[in-house]
């Protein structure tokens, strides 16, 4: 069995609880430290950087509000825990935004930019100029104080060495994803086929594009943050957490994070992973493949229910994003997906709108 001792029985088990945790605990601490990330990033000197900080956090607020529901299951250490996730997950869409409306495709921009994700999960990494290669490179250190945030807090966390390994593997996907996806369009399908070939014994079950899906959840490395506060982590249990959200349940958040987005990546000549499927019954048959992959790996964790309530949040949070009911194509297969949907689901779904009605 995974040892996490201190903190089991601080995970909530039933819906309820835990949204009463997201309220009184989660939206205000998160949008506490976003606000100081928000003063900082209107102190950008380069007016192309500031801009393109300011929108990932103005446009993204509900990644870290996801990210930081991790925290509900360890209150004593949210602290740590949510200025840790906000801003690691601020670095990454500060650099999504970064790559996705480049005027660069240089891979080793993108690779460099990206180094800052691993020097964040890494307390002895060194900082360096990670603007090196491109042209809008005065920030007042705004990225450099994000890596140093997360160096600090992750100082804090008693069982990190043991989860260190495992984080930096999934960053390092993380990071191969986001070069990879961003360089000239004429290359990328290429180069991520290429990259698939490297790794596909560890998901032979997923087609190349989910597998790409997967690597790009930031949800495995909260996890493993969270596990981290416990001083009684071994690296046996770190790896079982890693597996038990990689690839499934990792590919079910950023799948569905693609199937909203599919006109938006249209409009803006964005990589889709959704795109690849030949028709929308086989891109839902593989999305319901996906989720119950997720729900059985995560039933050998212990606290399995609060796993189980984190893909149902998923699949609520996104069915219930205001991007669906704008594409016929999504509002039919959103629809499939929400049949048959368990109270759980039902109620998340209600939750997600109320709170994307307070973000107005």
């Amino acid at each position: 069995m995974i040892e996490l001792k201190q903190s089991r029985n601080q995970f909530p088990r039933e819906p309820i609880r835990l949204m009463s945790r997201v309220y009184k605990f989660i939206l205000p601490d998160v949008r506490q430290e976003l606000n100081g990330w928000r003063k900082e990033a209107g102190l950008i000197p380069d007016p192309e950087l500031r801009r393109q900080a300011l929108a990932s956090i103005e446009t993204k607020e509900f990644h870290c509000q996801g990210g930081a529901v991790y925290a509900a299951a360890n209150l004593p250490k949210r602290h740590i825990l949510i200025p840790l996730i906000v801003a690691f997950q601020t670095i990454s869409d500060y650099l999504d935004n970064l790559c996705d409306r480049s005027t660069s495709m240089d891979e080793g921009d993108f690779r460099l930019l990206h180094q800052s994700m691993l020097d964040a999960i890494d307390p002895q990494a060194e900082l360096t100029d990670y603007y090196a290669l491109r042209e809008e490179r005065e920030d007042g250190g705004y990225l450099h104080r994000l890596v140093l945030t997360c160096q600090d807090r992750i100082r804090e966390l008693p069982g990190y060495h043991a989860a260190q390994p495992f984080v930096a593997e999934l960053v390092q996907l993380y990071t191969d994803l986001q070069v990879y996806k961003h360089i000239d369009p004429s290359l990328r399908e290429a180069a991520l086929l290429s990259w698939w070939e490297l790794h596909q014994s560890r998901a032979p079950q997923l087609k190349w594009n989910e597998f790409a899906a997967a690597t790009g959840s930031t949800l495995g490395v909260f996890m493993l943050f969270l596990s981290a506060s416990d001083e009684h982590l071994s690296e046996t249990s770190a790896q079982k957490i890693q597996d038990a959200y990689f690839p499934y349940v990792c590919g079910v958040h950023i799948m569905l994070d693609y199937l909203i987005d599919q006109a938006e990546d249209e409009i803006g000549g964005d990589l889709n992973f959704c795109s690849y499927y030949d028709n929308k019954e086989t891109m839902l048959q593989r999305i319901v493949f996906m989720v119950d992959e997720a729900r059985r790996d995560v039933a050998v964790l212990p606290a399995s229910s609060f796993h189980v309530m984190i893909i149902e949040g998923l699949l609520a949070l996104y069915l219930s994003d205001p991007k669906v009911s704008e594409q016929q194509e999504i509002r039919g297969v959103s629809r499939q997906l929400m049949r048959r949907s368990s109270l759980m689901r039902l109620f998340f779904f209600v939750n997600s709108r109320w709170i994307r009605k307070r973000l107005k």
